[in-house]
This record gives C-alpha cells, sequence and structure tokens, in this order.
C-alpha cells in the first residue's frame, strides 16, 4: 500500500481524504457513513474526484497547516507557484459547534502566473449514479441523473465554464472553490471564504492548545490526536472506527470491511487517550451516546452502532467497483454488528473508570453513569461463560476465547472501583465474588500445561496477540512466570521481521498473510 498516502479533513461531521497531488479522492456527504460523491479511492475510473491538474513542470508538496486539520498542497514551477489550502468548516457560532457538510479550496496566490485546471468530476451513490450540471447565477448545482433530489452545490470565484469545460485558468489572485450539500443562504465570496478559513484556523489552533504536551514526539501525538478528533461525530458522540471503508489488508486478497461506524471496543480507546490528554468534550459527548444507546435498564451492548445509534448496519457488495488496487469486494455497511464480541464490555468500563475518577461531573450524572455501570455489569454476569466470536470479529466459529473473557474481567474489576468510590458496599462485594470466578475459570482453563502459555481459546494451542494486553489491564502482574512465558510464545509463533501477527491460524478466509501493525 506504497500509495495509499493521503492527507484528511473533517470537521466531526463528514470528512475527505486527498492525495499528494491535491486530488479529493474519498468524500461521503453529508456526513461520514453516508453514499460518497467522490470514490477514486475505490475505483479509479468510476469513482470520480475532485482535482487541480498542473502540467508536469510543477513540483508538489503537501503539510498541515500546524496544528490544524487545514491541508495545504503547494505548487511551484519556473511560472508561478500557489497553495490549496483545503478545509471543512469548524467553529463556535454563540452556544453551538458550526460544522456544515462542505468542503472549501482555498486558493492562494504566491507568486507568477501559475496555470491549472479543475477537474471536478463527482459520481454520486458509491458511484453507481451519474450526474449533470447546471449553472446559476452564483454557483453550478450538480444533481444525480438517478435521483434529482440528490443534489450538491459548487460555489467559485472561478469561472465556471472553465471549470466544467477544464480549460486552462490562470491564477493572478486569491480564489476559491466551495463544495456544499447545502444551498448556501449567505452571500459566498473570496472575503467570506477566507473568514471561515481563520475561523477554522484558529478553532484548531486552540483546540490542540488544551492537549497535554510532550518533550519527545509531541508533534507527532498532536497530529494523532487530532485526526482522532476527526473522527468523532458531534451529532451523537460516536467515535467511528475509519474514514473509509473496503481499504484491504492485503492486496488482492478479501478482507476489506467498511469501518465508518462505531465499534464500543475502538471508540471507547479512543476516548481513553483523548481523556489522558486534556479532551473532556469530546468524552463527555461519547458518555451521550452511549446513554442514547442504552435507553432502558434492558438494552444489551452490541459490539458496535452507526453513527447515529442506529443497531441494524445491512451489509451489501458493490460489485461494480474495482476496489482499492483492484482488491474486491468493496462492501458498505457492516454484518459484524450481529456479533456478540464479549472483551468490549471491559473496554467501555474501563473508559467509564477513567472519567468518573478525572471529571467526576454533576451528581446527575454520575447518578446516570453509575445505572450504566451496573447495567454493563449485568450483561457480563449473562455472558461471560459463553462462546463469543472475539476481538478479530470471526465470522463463523465461536469460542471461549481468552481475552474475551478477560476483559469481562476487567469490566468487573473496573465496576469494583467505581461501587468503591461511590460507596456502594453491597455491589462491592457481590462484584468482587463473580470477578473471583471469572479469574479462577480463565487461569484454570486458559492456561496450556502442555506447551506452557496462554492460548487463545480454551482447550486448543493456538496463540493469539490480544494476550499481551493481560498485564496491561491488571488481570495479570506483568512478573508473573505464566505472563513472561505467554509473552515469548506470542513471540515465537507471531512474530515475523519485525512485525507482529495478531494470529496464525485460519479464519474465515483462511491464513492471513498481513501482520498487525498496533499489536507490533
Amino acid at each position: 500500500m506504497n500509495n495509499l498516502d493521503y492527507g484528511v479533513i473533517g470537521n466531526c461531521k463528514t470528512a475527505a481524504l486527498i492525495s499528494k497531488k491535491g486530488s479529493i479522492d474519498w468524500l461521503c456527504f453529508p456526513v461520514f457513513d453516508s453514499p460518497s460523491v467522490f470514490s477514486k479511492l475505490l475505483d479509479k475510473n468510476r469513482g470520480g474526484s475532485f482535482s487541480i491538474e498542473v502540467s508536469d513542470d510543477y513540483e508538489i508538496s503537501q503539510r498541515y497547516i500546524k496544528d490544524t486539520n487545514i491541508l495545504s498542497t503547494r505548487f511551484a514551477s519556473e511560472e508561478g507557484i500557489f497553495e490549496i489550502r483545503d478545509f471543512m468548516p469548524r467553529y463556535r457560532a454563540l452556544d453551538e459547534y458550526y460544522t456544515p457538510s462542505e468542503v472549501y479550496r482555498y486558493l492562494k496566490h504566491i507568486s507568477g502566473t501559475p496555470h491549472f485546471r479543475v477537474h471536478y468530476n463527482p459520481v454520486m451513490n458509491y458511484g453507481r449514479e451519474a450526474v449533470t450540471n447546471r449553472i446559476f447565477s452564483n454557483y453550478i448545482r450538480t444533481f444525480s441523473l438517478v435521483d434529482g433530489k440528490y443534489n450538491m452545490y459548487l460555489y467559485t470565484s472561478l469561472d465556471f465554464e472553465s471549470i466544467l469545460n477544464q480549460t486552462e485558468i490562470t491564477l493572478e489572485k486569491e480564489e476559491f472553490l466551495l463544495l456544499s450539500y447545502n444551498q448556501k443562504l449567505a452571500e459566498i465570496d473570496i472575503n467570506r471564504a477566507y473568514l471561515e478559513y481563520q475561523r477554522t484556523k484558529v478553532y484548531w489552533l486552540n483546540w490542540n492548545n488544551r492537549s497535554r504536551k510532550f518533550q519527545l514526539y509531541n508533534d507527532v501525538i498532536s497530529r494523532s490526536l487530532l485526526v482522532l478528533k476527526l473522527m468523532s461525530y458531534d451529532d451523537s458522540g460516536a467515535i467511528i472506527a475509519a474514514l473509509t471503508t473496503s481499504i484491504p489488508e492485503t492486496i488482492g486478497e478479501e478482507r476489506n470491511w467498511d469501518y465508518r461506524f462505531c465499534w464500543i471496543r475502538d471508540a471507547s480507546m479512543s476516548i481513553e487517550t483523548l481523556i489522558k490528554l486534556g479532551h473532556k468534550s469530546t468524552a463527555k459527548r461519547f458518555m451521550r451516546f452511549i446513554k442514547n444507546i442504552l435507553k432502558s435498564k434492558t438494552d444489551s451492548l452490541q459490539i458496535m452502532y452507526g453513527i447515529d445509534g442506529s443497531r441494524t448496519l445491512h451489509e451489501e457488495i458493490l460489485p461494480h467497483l474495482d476496489g482499492y488496487e483492484n482488491s474486491k469486494p468493496v462492501r458498505i455497511g457492516n454484518a459484524a454488528y450481529k456479533q456478540k464480541q464479549n472483551d468490549s464490555f471491559g473496554y467501555l468500563m474501563d473508559v467509564i473508570h477513567s472519567y468518573y475518577f478525572r471529571f467526576r461531573g454533576t451528581l446527575g450524572e454520575m447518578e446516570e453513569m453509575w445505572e450504566i455501570v451496573r447495567a454493563l455489569v449485568r450483561n457480563v454476569y449473562e455472558v461471560w461463560q459463553n462462546t463469543d466470536q472475539s476481538i478479530w470479529e470471526f465470522r463463523n466459529r465461536e469460542k471461549h476465547f481468552v481475552f474475551s473473557k478477560v476483559m469481562c474481567w476487567v469490566a468487573l474489576d473496573k465496576a469494583i472501583s467505581i461501587a468503591v468510590l461511590l460507596g456502594q458496599k453491597e455491589y462491592e462485594i457481590a462484584w468482587k465474588k463473580e470477578a473471583f470466578k471469572i479469574r479462577e475459570d480463565i487461569l484454570t482453563k486458559g492456561w496450556n500445561e502442555e506447551i506452557q502459555s496462554f492460548t487463545q481459546a480454551y482447550d486448543n494451542t493456538d496463540m493469539d496477540s490480544a494476550l499481551l494486553l493481560m498485564a496491561q489491564y491488571g488481570f495479570i502482574d506483568a512478573q508473573d512466570e505464566r505472563f513472561i512465558k505467554t509473552v515469548k510464545r506470542i513471540k515465537e509463533q507471531l512474530f515475523h521481521n519485525g512485525l507482529m501477527y495478531r494470529y496464525k491460524n485460519n479464519d474465515d478466509f483462511g491464513p492471513p498473510s498481513s501482520a498487525f501493525t498496533i499489536c507490533t
């Protein structure tokens, strides 16, 4: 995947991927999990893109405006230099955040008389619906030939005909392009574009300034945090696992999934990071999301949800798209929502625990959270002795996966700590008894005496890199001989050329052929 080198912009409603040459190759409107309007990422011929094209004489470079989610692509040649400043507006307006579904492309003239062409080629609904364009007095309206109600608006200071005919344009001053899902009510001109740019820049600078600072690797950590923030959906508080669908684990293979949804596990880990580094408001919105998906005391926790909290995520294959680097299939939706992955309870309880101990909140908030804690514990009581499909989402097999049971123990361990904080003695005593049962079950059945290691599942000898987290989550001491032996065996079985596999045993598609970076 050497050419998977994209910058990203967004505003916590949707996001776009922009190539090193300044081409928008992935954008979904109006929100993250909406159908795409540009999807060249998944099909170079049918997907559609929005690019600024220059001759081969130009050198092209790209960077983020420091400490922001504004992307700058610089075009330089002997005839002139200019930059595209790409961003999605995000800033506070009165008591709310202004986050419209729109992309600004601010063309900053630096020197000379550079020339370029605009290639504006949307194809709606994942490359299934061709479009037509109509010129109005102050915008180009683009609408689907299949469903005319699905449309968007291109505002610009450039000549409309030159854009649609892809004729050469000479840049002599600042210009802009604005692609909006909605028709704009305010007048859009270069001054407005610059104002939106400055407001958005100030927002991201202020947000980043609240992050904890580090002597080493601070720039890398800040950039990672900025991307994590982009993956939060303001309207509900959900955190999505990825901005894209169907980027393959291995080129040419079938493990291609739609990750534009909220996995409780992944979201909890992201929120835990944001909490530790100073971003309380994003964590509070995520807790609101959790409250909304567990509306009643009888609601069970799914492993994942739509960004609006929806529980059903119908999975569909799009055969007309070639896939990234011809890696089919392209999928939208994700049938994993039906799965049982019992490790999810531990991750969520861990982040709730951090929230309690770092932020406390009002009495009302603490009482609402306490109801969620008790509901999660009830869920753990019901499922910890059952089989599940593991952190790795095996689609057609269920086992007693050791790590899933470890995280059930973590859920109770963190709940016990919360009960102690709140003076809930009866719950503390009862939960300690159940946690002891889970721990003894794992130590007895999850340890394989013959190979001297914990294993992926009860009654087998397969190894699983997730077991490396047993000590981190407090289940076992890092100096315990059993954990040391497990780490050594994982290294022997799963470590290859400096990279770690998740597991080596067959899954639904055979043995995995790619390592997993985060495990390494």
